[in-house]
């Protein structure tokens, strides 16, 4: 298994904190804060596309 790097939480107003992981392989990992064992995986390049695409707006749908 790979050493996971995890920044600070992501935290909303009354909401569930989120927290982003690189590895030294190129991955990147996103989880719940405090469940960190449980995370979604992907490669850097598409966290990369996934923040830009929701700072640019693509998601706001969701909202």
């Amino acid at each position: 298994m790979n050493d996971i790097t995890w920044e600070e939480p992501f935290c909303g107003e009354g909401s569930a904190c989120f927290r982003i992981g690189t590895d030294e392989s190129d991955n990147a990992y996103v989880a719940v804060a405090g469940a960190e064992d449980h995370y979604l995986t992907d490669t850097r390049e598409a966290l990369r596309t996934l923040i830009r695409d929701i700072k640019a707006g693509k998601a706001d749908h969701l909202l």
